[in-house]
């Protein structure tokens, strides 16, 4: 794998002309439900926002490509999306023991279809947005290892510019190396599309869908969108593609041959564009949207293990590659947390708060391993390092070592109630020097995000 600022290996010195990435994931909250409920690969899917189970309430967040089949889309009520897809009734789990054991059978994995393709039905659930933005910040963490710029537009998409990574000449394999490690680290399928700007990028992503992977080259641009429909232009939704067509605009290729001053009359600077994009003009660069909150590295385990020796120096090695990480970024740290995914996909997550911004590669090591004790006898898939709440300013530093007995770790909480003085004496084979004074001791659950 390709450290960050190198570039892909076979890939010339310079690149010619600006390289974008989009990368979409595909049917992400459908795909999140999957990982925790493997039984539901395959199966039609529903996740609704406002949505209670057993109730018709709340509309349709995201729907898996097999409940779209049956016409269930996005934002679409609830109530709609069972008249077209009836909700499958799902025994709870002492009915579905109880009748396994009469049986003298294993109990069928939750979700597991007992109709026949004649009378469909689909799996619904509702949305646990901190649950998909855990796997979002795994997703996010591969997308800022393989490129130097990225954009973060929502919990599912992002742009990269990956000009200084990689050619024209490779960056169909690069990109496809981008979608494999996201699916064999992370579980889900991503789409993407390559293109000179970040609107064809976009258009690019969208037309291969799922598991989608689209370049379009310099100078390719404009012949790649003319013959799309008029709604496929990124940027312009149902009601300006429907006067659009009113106005005989039915292609992007229409758009593009429009008179500039009659796009400009009707709309506007927007008009003017969207009539550029169109015809293949872009110039926006990629830009970030503001700091990074965290900074996080994550590794999966070949075989799952409850090994605390194998799972400790995972961790160590993870630690001291954030760490690394966020100091040459320039960022400061006032949270310490580890990540352990247990087979099939539970998420176990736990996090330390410091009295103040630090840059402390060893601490952050030690805290990590000590947080890691209580997953001690714990099988994990997967193990993470996470840095956050984190700080670009130019200020002094926590002085970890002249910390106030008692002093509290965050929020004004208590410390840990035992010695008394807030030093701790380390435990064998953790790293921690005799007497470190000023360890933080107050623990709090996180979302790690």
């Amino acid at each position: 794998m390709a450290e960050v600022g190198e570039r892909l290996p076979g890939a010339p010195a310079e690149s010619a002309d600006r390289i974008v990435l989009h990368v979409d994931m595909d049917c992400f909250y459908a795909a999140c439900e999957r990982l925790r409920e493997p039984a539901l690969v395959g199966e039609p899917v529903v996740v609704g926002m406002g949505y209670d189970a057993g109730e018709p309430h709340g509309a349709v967040a995201t729907a898996s490509y097999e409940a779209r089949a049956f016409g269930v889309e996005s934002a679409m009520p609830i109530s709609q999306a069972l008249e077209r897809l009836p909700r499958r009734e799902e025994p709870g789990p002492a009915e579905d023991d109880a009748s396994a054991s009469e049986a003298g059978e294993p109990a069928a994995d939750a979700g597991e279809s007992d109709t026949s393709e004649d009378d469909p039905t689909g799996v619904y659930r509702p949305v646990d947005m901190d649950f998909y933005r855990s796997v979002s910040e795994e997703v996010r963490d591969i997308l800022h290892e393989v490129a130097d710029v990225v954009r973060e537009v929502s919990i599912d998409e992002a742009y990269l510019d990956v000009t200084e990574r990689t050619d024209w000449a490779v960056v169909e394999g690069f990109a496809r190396h981008v979608k494999q490690r996201i699916a064999r680290e992370v579980g889900v399928t991503a789409s993407v599309g390559v293109a000179p700007n970040m609107s064809a990028a976009k258009v690019a992503s969208d037309r291969e869908k799922p598991d989608g992977l689209v370049v379009v080259r310099p100078g390719e641009v404009r012949a790649f969108l003319a013959d799309l429909p008029i709604d496929d232009l990124h940027g312009v939704g149902p009601v300006t593609a429907g006067e659009l067509r009113e106005a005989g605009v039915e292609t992007v290729g229409d758009l593009a041959e429009a008179d500039a001053d009659w796009v400009a009359e009707r709309y506007g600077e927007r008009g003017r564009d969207l009539r550029r994009r169109a015809r293949g003009e872009d110039d926006r660069a990629v830009e970030p949207v503001g700091e990074p909150k965290s900074l996080s590295r994550e590794s999966s385990l070949t075989d799952p293990t409850a090994d605390p020796a194998t799972k400790g120096e995972r961790v160590g090695r993870l630690a001291a590659s954030v760490a690394d990480r966020a100091r040459r970024k320039g960022a400061l740290y006032r949270t310490i947390g580890i990540k352990l995914v247990e087979p099939p996909y539970e998420v176990h997550t736990r996090a330390r708060s410091l009295p103040g911004p630090v840059d402390d590669p060893e601490l952050v090591e030690s805290v990590a391993l000590e947080l890691l004790e209580e997953f001690e006898t714990t099988t994990a898939r997967k193990l993470g390092v996470r840095v956050s709440n984190l700080s670009f300013a130019d200020q002094a530093q926590a002085n970890l070592e002249t910390w106030e007995p008692g002093q509290a770790a965050s929020r004004g909480e208590p410390t840990e109630p035992g010695d008394g003085d807030g030093v701790r004496e380390p435990r064998a084979g953790h790293g921690w020097r005799p007497g470190r004074a000023g360890r933080p001791v107050q623990t709090t659950l996180s979302d790690f995000v």
